[in-house]
C-alpha cells in the first residue's frame, strides 16, 4: 500500500505532495488547485496498488483521507 501526505507549504505558496512511492519523495503544487491537481496524481501514480491520501492542514491535522483501491490485478493471484 502507498501512503501519500499532502502538507501545505511553510511558505504559504501551495503544497507538498510527501511519499516513498514518489521517486524524488517529494513534489510541490502551486496554487490555486494544488489539492485536487495532487490527489489526482496520487491516485493516477497508485493505479496499480492499494494508496491512502492523507491531507493536513498547517496545524498538522488530517482534514481529508481519500482511499485508492489499485484498478489493475493479476487475475492468476
Amino acid at each position: 500500500m502507498h501512503v501519500y501526505e499532502l502538507r501545505p507549504r511553510k511558505d504559504k505558496r501551495g503544497a507538498d505532495l510527501i511519499s516513498d512511492a514518489l521517486p524524488f519523495g517529494r513534489l510541490w503544487y502551486g496554487e490555486p488547485n494544488a489539492v485536487a491537481n495532487a490527489v489526482g496524481y496520487a491516485m493516477h501514480r497508485s493505479r496499480s496498488h492499494d494508496a491512502v491520501i492523507r491531507v493536513y492542514d498547517a496545524a498538522g491535522n488530517v482534514i481529508e483521507t481519500h482511499e485508492h483501491a489499485g484498478e489493475f490485478r493479476d487475475s492468476a493471484s
